[in-house]
């Protein structure tokens, strides 16, 4: 299995990023609820009304949770809660909900598993591999791609911590990206 990549260009102004190029995920389509009921009907005794059930009631019993100020895990799957998203105040004092806090997010982060030698890599990257999109595969949507061998590559897990943006370490409500910085690192274009 592999995902596509398109090339673009960092438009930022006055970064070190400024003109440099970066590879952007392009999703192949999208699988709605009722489509992944469909597909694990297929891989189980449960029919796929009862799935559907199951999976509308996840949801909203989900955000139920996560508004009681819960950590939602699902086993095997990784865990969501809700960030906050905080402008600075200048003492705790200072701090107040209403010009503070600026906004909410989910914050997802995948499950992890750890190797013999304590390689630890996400649960959904494992096996992945990353290709740059055929120029005719906009035009034959559904069609697989021929894969480049000098193209395509699998990338290396990363250590705990390293690229995760999925948040859910020991800081609850990091500061906003702002996509520049001078550390040379690619900024979130998704």
């Amino acid at each position: 299995m592999s995902i596509h990549y398109r090339l673009h260009q960092n438009k930022s102004v006055g970064t070190n990023l400024s003109g440099k190029w970066y590879a952007r995920m392009v999703p192949m389509g999208t699988t709605h609820t009722r489509e992944l009921a469909e597909l694990i009907q297929r891989n189980c005794t449960v029919k796929k009304a009862d799935v559907l059930a199951v999976l509308e009631e996840l949801v909203e019993t989900m955000r139920d949770q996560m508004q009681l100020g819960q950590r939602v895990k699902l086993d095997g799957f990784g865990s969501f809660k809700i960030g906050l998203q905080c402008k600075g105040a200048a003492t705790s004092d200072d701090f107040c909900v209403s010009k503070n806090v600026t906004g909410l997010r989910v914050v997802f982060s995948p499950e992890r598993t750890s190797d013999t030698s304590g390689n630890r890599s996400k649960q959904f990257l494992q096996g992945v591999k990353v290709e740059e999109l055929p120029v005719n595969m906009i035009e034959k949507k559904k069609s697989s791609p021929t894969p480049n061998p000098s193209q395509s590559l699998t990338p290396n897990p990363s250590p705990a911590g390293e690229g995760d943006q999925g948040g859910g370490g020991s800081n609850p409500s990091p500061a906003p990206s702002t996509g520049g910085g001078d550390n040379g690192d690619q900024p979130d274009m998704d």
